[in-house]
């Protein structure tokens, strides 16, 4: 297991250790609904460093990048960030990810932590000798503020004016004393935020700086476990649970980032053909009517033949009450829907609901 350059803070702050894309994190240090509860109402602290970054450099960078995502990356101005799936020839989807537009010769590719060396290998296999690629994941430390007080703790640390970036957009800068520091205004839990790139070596002086505020503001680390309620909660798609190989953007409510009419890009003409056929399946949200929680790979059924199965799901902290997401038949997919789903062993009702599951966020 790899450890990050924070590994002796979340031992000092009684983090619950455990190995996730081949690092050690905390997936907890309080209790996770305590943990998801205050990113909700005021402000975390999260260790984000398993994710990837690639650097994309030169000429014909922006054309590359287009080629490989199925957003457009041309309609980026300077500055801005762009969430999108990357996929295979046949639609299956490699990984979605962030790409930072610093210019033309210049891309930055966030990609997810357990997909990082199946990602390396997928971007390097289809680049041209021209470019100049650089994998930063084993040398940057990714800290992420998030919730509705996230902008107070990052100004107490940094001059960059916070007003003018809005949602995925960024600056660089000078951050806890620290220079060129990439601060994005970017999150994976609905609410207000940032994430703030540091190379390793400053990354416990950054992490420390923002503390002191963090706490006053009644704001606690936060760590895997929670993580994972807070995106829920907003139908944020994880890859290995709700996208994969075998799901296509279409069928899994990603057809807004896919631009067909953008030019050629990697598997294009399958997601045409999508598009025109339309998805057998989707992905939907449910919440439970009878009690139980269903987990990733539990069967649905509807007039007793199966239609689907769960993705991922969990008792919501902010809801109290049980959701998750599955891919089920088209014909299933209304809000509205009962069906039921098989949780220990029993058939327990659930309903389909529209996304997202909590409203009341900052972002949605």
């Amino acid at each position: 297991m790899k450890k990050t350059a924070l590994n002796a803070i979340h031992r000092e702050l009684g983090g619950h250790m455990i190995e996730f894309a081949d690092h050690e994190l905390p997936v907890k240090y309080s209790s996770i609904n305590e943990e998801h509860r205050t990113v909700r109402a005021k402000v975390g602290l999260f260790d984000l460093t398993h994710m990837g970054e690639f650097r994309v450099r030169g000429s014909g960078a922006l054309e590359f990048v287009n080629r490989l995502v199925t957003n457009d990356v041309s309609a980026l101005k300077n500055g801005q960030v762009l969430y999108t799936p990357m996929c295979y020839p046949d639609g299956g989807i490699v990984d979605d990810l962030l790409v930072y537009r610093f210019g033309d010769v210049n891309i930055l590719l966030v990609v997810n932590g357990a997909c990082v060396a199946k990602d390396w290998e997928w971007v390097t296999e289809h680049a041209s000798n021209e470019l100049g690629l650089t994998n930063e994941s084993d040398e940057t430390t990714l800290i992420a503020v998030q919730g509705p007080l996230a902008e107070e703790v990052i100004r107490s640390v940094t001059d960059i004016p916070l007003e003018p970036i809005s949602f995925y957009e960024f600056a660089t800068g000078r951050i806890a004393g620290v220079d060129d520091l990439l601060l994005s205004r970017t999150g994976y839990t609905g609410e207000d935020g940032f994430e703030i790139y540091v190379p390793d070596p400053h990354a416990e002086a950054v992490w420390r700086a923002l503390w002191p505020k963090t706490v006053e503001l009644g704001g606690c680390p936060i760590g895997l476990g929670a993580r994972d309620t807070l995106r829920l909660e907003m139908k944020y798609c994880l890859y290995g649970n709700d996208i994969d190989q075998t799901t296509n953007p279409y069928e899994a409510g990603l057809g807004w980032t896919v631009k067909l009419d953008k030019g050629d890009f990697i598997g294009h003409d399958a997601l045409v053909g999508v598009k025109e056929q339309k998805p057998k399946r989707r992905l939907i949200c449910f919440e439970m009517l009878d009690r139980g929680i269903a987990r990733q790979h539990a069967e649905c059924y509807a007039d007793g033949e199966q239609i689907g199965c769960v993705t991922s799901g969990t008792m919501s902290p902010s809801l109290d009450r049980a959701i998750g997401l599955a891919y089920l038949s088209s014909s299933h997919r209304r809000s509205g829907t009962e069906f039921e789903i098989l949780v220990r062993g029993k058939r327990r009702r659930a309903v389909v609901v529209k996304p997202p599951f909590y409203k009341e966020g900052t972002r949605k």
